[in-house]
């Protein structure tokens, strides 16, 4: 659903077990062959499904050490695994891990894994959001002017992937702050902007370019290191935004703006502190 799973996850065990990304086949969604799954969310994919991918492969390289020691008969004590290969130690003596694979399945002993991982603690983005924005006097139009960001998304498995969902999230933010708002009837409790012709959300004109960057520390909660970073551009815009706004409006005597802040609303925001200065 565009959080870039369909690449990362396949790296992820693709590293782990020294293969080629485009021998990993990546099956998501599908009840007859997933038996339990929570859906995406929480800015915890990466975190939880690769570390479950992570220590699969753990067990997998486990069982294959074994079948490979019968193989080369050698002490399974002095298997080795690195480069997707099984190697004797002190020789050259090495067998690839597809072929051991081969060997285990026609023996009845595949290196099919199961793993299941639940999470037991939390990790921790962080980072600087800066906003800069123009404010029209006459109309109270909201304009961005410069956007600038630096975040701590731990080990980045594909920093082309986190920096699109930092972008994504960020964009979100800008319309939560300058233009999303949901609005119902008051005696009816009908949902009034119910379509995308009475809800504005952010397009490319509402954006600037982002200045984006990343200083990355490993997560110690997880063997990838990796943090959550879905969300972390739009909860960083938002407020971001919003204090620029107040920065700006604050020598004109506006001290609060309930978003989101639309021309209409700066706007009767500047009246007001026209009128109550005399």
């Amino acid at each position: 659903i565009g959080q870039g799973h369909e690449t990362t996850f396949p790296q992820i065990l693709a590293d782990r077990l020294g293969l080629q990304n485009e021998t990993i086949r990546l099956v998501q969604g599908d009840t007859d062959l997933i038996p339990m799954g929570g859906g995406h969310g929480s800015s915890r994919a990466t975190y939880m499904g690769g570390t479950a991918i992570w220590r699969a492969a753990d067990i997998i390289i486990e069982k294959g050490r074994r079948i490979a020691a019968e193989a080369m008969e050698a002490a399974e004590a002095d298997i080795g695994f690195e480069d997707g290969q099984f190697v004797v130690a002190g020789t050259d003596r090495a067998v690839d891990l597809l072929r051991i694979a081969r060997i285990a399945r026609e023996a009845g002993e595949p290196l099919d894994t199961y793993y299941a991982w639940t999470r037991e603690w939390m990790t921790f983005p962080n980072g600087a959001h800066v906003a800069e924005v123009g404010i029209d006097r006459e109309t109270g139009e909201v304009r961005m002017a410069r956007y600038t960001a630096i975040d701590d998304y731990g080990v980045m498995v594909n920093p082309m992937v986190a920096a699109g969902q930092a972008h994504g999230a960020i964009a979100q933010g800008i319309g939560q702050a300058l233009l999303e708002g949901a609005h119902y009837d008051p005696e009816s409790g009908q949902v009034l902007a119910g379509s995308f012709m009475d809800y504005a959300l952010p397009r490319a004109d509402d954006l600037v370019p982002f200045e984006l960057g990343f200083n990355p520390t490993r997560c110690t909660t997880n063997p990838l290191g990796v943090k959550g970073c879905g969300e972390a551009g739009m909860v960083g815009a938002f407020p971001a935004i919003a204090s620029a706004i107040l920065d700006a409006l604050a020598p004109l005597g506006v001290g609060r703006i309930d978003g989101p802040a639309n021309a209409y609303r700066v706007w009767r925001a500047l009246g007001a502190a026209r009128a109550k200065s005399g």
